[in-house]
């Protein structure tokens, strides 16, 4: 895990670029790679790798990045881990074709695989990565980000030159004009509570989407490729199977997954909720471990209305499977403490409040000597884990029903008219009138009424006609096209491995936790254990009506049956009860002083919000916007 960045001149004529350029972004990514930082050019200044490294595999010098090949013709600069590059490495060596310098890093395998194998090496790795890859021989660079997303990759071109980084803010330090508001992208912000890809709220600079590379030639050529797709590795023959086929095979596939990210050259842990998935991923974790299993657990200094501790099924569960816990329990205080350095780490805004608790559970492994932390991010997308996606899939089927059009208009117009316009349900309808998914994401922040109504009057006009759902249209058009099950629950799924996953949780988790310097890691998310995910039918995953009834099979025996029959609540933040007291009104002036100064946000409407506590979520998503303008913009 390491923060990479460099550059490429797309232009001859681009001016010069020294060795600062590089040494400059990587002292923006010093949490990181915090044991040390090194920077690669090419001999005629066309393009320059560099590299800040959090060492876990292969402690060695001879591991440092960036990395060549034995003539200096491929370099290299990794963000992640390839899991399983002890094969790979074995398979290289068999044809004898190559030279190894190391003992057994996977950045040296990537190097040998591509000389190998070309971009089709990318088939054979599982695991989370961001690469940037310079080939001499052909002279291109070649950015490449893993299938689900897990590591983020930045990259702007200006002035004939692409620049690239692990984080914006190392972008930001090299260019030369002052950051601009991408006014689109911060109202498809407003629906899903991060900016979707290929966006950033920063004008002109881009993410990386998952699953896809770019090869840039010194022609100035931009050649970009999606490698795949979930669809294309899905396996018809488990979507008829019987419960114990399924059971079986997910749960011997996930074994694998947990067992491959044990895998360290430092001390690892897991992160415990007490929940069904974090709580798998500790009983698979202590499997056979050659020392207790260190499990950390967050909590807050008492139980809220908005908020119950589950600190006592953590414990629990770490008994059980007989593990050290640690834990500690938050106070609004810790989040106030927090906030200049949370906005700072997220780049951009990730308007999940679950940001705080992420990052003091990952300070509290750090401090307790782990570097790697594996977390239960995915299940919940992959077995219809969240009690609202009911009622998105009830009203989905019920929008199949062959209700005429007038009648849904008839419908619609009436909720408006009876002051109901900004409810979730009048914009589910809205959606059915204009055939659009009911479904656009696990998290929605505003729907299209009030988005309408919370920008400003010239934002508004400027996206007339315009709704959020264009961020969404090539997913779901990709989905229509290979989805032999096109169901809406495989919708739901496939709709947040590509958007919600990627850019809000999966950021979440890396931008906090590298905060504090320790990589994380999600079984879930293991490609393979996807893609069986996803063979699995909507009826198979909803019997009995009961969220994630097929994993609750796959796991029983495996950890109490307590945890997986008990309520789920979530991972979550009390927001309700603090914006009630100090929280409230810090959020207040923050986010009134923004809409005025901004121009962006309709002031008037924005203020009314604020007499609502029930809309504290809500207004949540304004304020962490708001800190971010205050932090990089203003």
């Amino acid at each position: 895990m390491c923060g990479i960045c460099g550059f490429y001149k797309i232009s001859p004529t681009a001016p010069g670029i020294h060795e600062t350029y590089l040494k400059d972004m990587n002292e923006q990514m010093l949490h990181r790679g915090p044991d040390g930082g090194r920077v690669w050019m090419e001999k005629e200044n066309r393009c320059g790798l560099g590299h800040r490294r959090l060492s876990i595999v292969d402690l060695a010098d001879t591991a440092f990045q960036p990395m060549s090949n034995e003539d200096g013709s491929i370099v290299i600069a990794f963000n992640g881990e390839i899991y399983n590059h002890a094969d790979i490495r074995k398979e290289l060596e068999a044809t004898g074709n190559h030279s190894w310098k190391t003992d057994h890093s996977d950045t040296e395998v990537i190097i040998h695989a591509y000389e190998e194998w070309g971009l089709s090496c990318l088939d054979k790795f599982r695991g989370m990565f961001a690469i940037a890859l310079w080939d001499g021989r052909k002279r291109e660079l070649i950015l490449i980000r893993d299938r689900i997303g897990i590591k983020p990759l930045y990259y702007v071109m200006e002035n004939g030159v692409l620049t690239f980084a692990s984080e914006i803010k190392a972008i930001l330090k090299v260019r030369h004009q002052k950051p601009q508001i991408n006014e689109k992208a911060l109202y498809d912000y407003l629906s899903f509570l991060t900016t979707p890809c290929e966006d950033t709220l920063f004008q002109n600079i881009k993410k990386l989407r998952p699953a896809t590379y770019m090869i840039f030639d010194e022609a100035g050529r931009v050649k970009k490729q999606r490698y795949w797709d979930v669809w294309d590795h899905t396996k018809e023959e488990l979507y008829h199977a019987d419960d114990r086929t399924i059971t079986e095979a997910l749960l011997a596939e996930l074994r694998t997954a947990v067992k491959l990210r044990r895998e360290a050259d430092v001390p690892v842990g897991v992160f415990l909720s007490g929940g069904i998935d974090s709580s798998t991923n500790a009983a698979l974790f202590s499997e056979d471990a050659d020392s207790l299993v260190k499990t950390f657990c967050i909590g807050y200094d008492q139980d809220y209305e908005s908020y119950q501790n589950e600190t006592h099924y953590a414990k629990k569960m770490a008994d059980y499977c007989g593990a050290q816990y640690y834990e500690r329990l938050l106070t609004q205080e810790d989040l106030f403490d927090f906030l200049p350095e949370m906005v700072r780490l997220q780049d951009e805004p990730i308007a999940d409040p679950v940001c705080v608790p992420v990052y003091y559970v990952s300070k509290l492994a750090r401090d307790h000597g782990v570097i790697v932390a594996q977390v239960g991010e995915g299940a919940d997308e992959l077995f219809w884990g969240y009690r609202r996606w009911k009622a998105y899939l009830d009203l989905s089927k019920l929008n199949d029903w062959p209700i005429p059009a007038v009648c849904k208009k008839a419908g619609y117009g009436l909720l408006k008219r009876a002051g109901r316009g900004g409810a979730v349900y009048t914009e589910w309808l809205r959606r059915a009138l204009v055939h659009q998914p009911v479904f656009w994401s696990g998290a929605e922040a505003f729907t299209e009424y009030d988005k309408q109504r919370i920008v400003s009057e010239r934002l508004r006009k400027e996206l007339d006609g315009y709704t959020s759902f264009e961020a969404l249209r090539p997913t779901y058009e990709r989905f229509l096209e290979k989805a032999w099950e096109p169901s809406h629950l495989n919708w739901m799924s496939y709709a947040d491995l590509n958007h919600r996953l990627p850019e809000l949780l999966l950021m979440r988790v890396d931008k906090m936790s590298m905060g504090v310097s320790l990589e994380c890691r999600v079984p879930f998310l293991d490609h393979k254990f996807v893609e069986l995910a996803m063979s699995i039918s909507q009826k198979k995953k909803t019997q009995g009506h009961v969220s994630k009834a097929v994993l609750k099979k796959a796991v029983r025996g495996i950890i109490p049956d307590e945890l997986i029959d008990r309520k789920k609540q979530g991972f979550g933040v009390p927001v309700y009860d603090w914006f009630q007291g100090r929280l409230g009104q810090e959020m207040k002036t923050e986010t009134l002083h923004f809409a005025k100064t901004t121009g962006l946000l309709n002031e008037a409407y924005v203020s009314k919000l604020f007499d609502d506590p029930r809309r504290a979520s809500g207004l949540w998503y304004l304020y962490n916007l708001s800190l971010w303008w205050k932090e990089y913009i203003l």
